[in-house]
């Protein structure tokens, strides 16, 4: 069976459709249609914004954004080249998904209000599942085949507060790793890292792009429930960066900016809490730190007599990520840490 049959019969499985045709020549806006049959609407559908824009032959890129809800330097930055683009700008194919798990973002929450669905914990999905999961089927399944690079703009959210940072998967074969640094370099992020030990388990995004062949880069770009003028620019220059990069955006683009390359691995890089309390942090994004250096104090409103639990950092490394509530369970993460691959 060859590669477009084996799509086409993913692609029938899936109920979503969109109502623009992703392939065509020119300029279109529209929705992916996820069937939804609730109380106020019997035969109702939810509506995910998508774009595409096509200017003959060159490169396939897919740019996404909120596949967490409440991450918004993306799906703003998304949104700001939606409305600039023009077809004579770009050579190629350019798809944008600026709100890919829509109902998280309408709520303003990592997860969808509707089934709590985590969308990057949700591939390679289900076309028989919950709502979440029929939206990562029909990405993974869908629309990914055929694309040559897939971008994902992430940022900290509601909980974690970042570096604006570049970041991307640890390839195994040398040439890949070759070109997925060059796009981190292009970004141009204050900070970028390869992750040894990606997070999901294969059910990410990342995942999803690595299953059907498509070289794909992320980003951490602020958070902590805000935008800010700082994390935005990061992020609009560098999505203008990495699609003059890859050959589709005609013209200059922003100069290059110098990025700090590092890495991010396994336990050992993170701080969690170990019970539930109130988190003091003792430093703030941006230190340097060293191993066995105290990096937060658990205080126990509950009891306000005992003593603060002092927890410590594993490893020296740059303070990449840093918890943004206060109030925090056992478990939650309070920190993680990047280390030099070259200064």
């Amino acid at each position: 069976m060859s590669t477009d049959s084996r799509t086409a019969d993913f692609s029938a499985l899936s109920r979503l459709t969109a109502d623009i045709d992703l392939t065509a020549e020119g300029k279109a806006t529209g929705f992916v249609r996820v069937p939804h049959s609730v109380h106020r609407s019997a035969y109702g559908w939810i509506p995910i914004p998508i774009m595409r824009i096509r200017n003959g032959e060159g490169p396939s890129v897919l740019m996404q954004a909120g596949n967490h809800g409440d991450e918004w330097e993306g799906q703003i930055g998304l949104g700001n080249l939606i409305r600039a683009l023009r077809p004579q700008d770009i050579k190629g194919r350019l798809v944008i998904l600026p709100s890919a798990n829509f109902p998280a973002a309408m709520a303003g929450q990592r997860t969808s209000p509707i089934d709590d669905g985590n969308l990057n914990r949700s591939f390679p999905g289900n076309p028989e599942g919950s709502v979440t999961q029929q939206i990562a089927y029909w990405i993974e399944h869908a629309l990914l085949p055929g694309f040559d690079y897939g971008f994902d703009f992430h940022s900290g959210g509601s909980s974690l507060t970042y570096i604006p940072s570049a970041l991307a998967a640890r390839q195994d074969d040398p040439a890949r790793m070759t070109r997925v640094t060059g796009m981190l370099k292009a970004f141009g992020a204050p900070v970028s890292y390869v992750a040894s030990t990606p997070q999901g388990g294969g059910r990410t995004f990342t995942s999803a792009c690595y299953r059907q062949g498509v070289l794909s880069m992320g980003t951490e770009l602020g958070g902590g429930g805000l935008v800010t003028p700082g994390s935005l620019k990061v992020a609009e220059d560098g999505m203008r960066r990495l699609l003059a990069h890859v050959g589709l955006l005609k013209g200059a683009a922003p100069a290059p900016t110098p990025t700090r390359l590092t890495e991010v691995g396994g336990d050992d890089y993170y701080v969690y809490a170990s019970d539930g309390g109130l988190f003091e942090p003792l430093v703030d994004l941006g230190a340097e730190v060293a191993a066995g250096q105290p990096a937060a104090r658990i205080h126990f409103h509950h009891t306000p007599w005992r003593e603060p639990e002092i927890l410590t950092f594993k490893r020296a490394g740059l303070v990449l990520c840093k918890r943004v509530p206060a109030r925090c369970e056992r478990g939650d993460c309070l920190f993680h840490l990047a280390t030099d691959i070259e200064r």
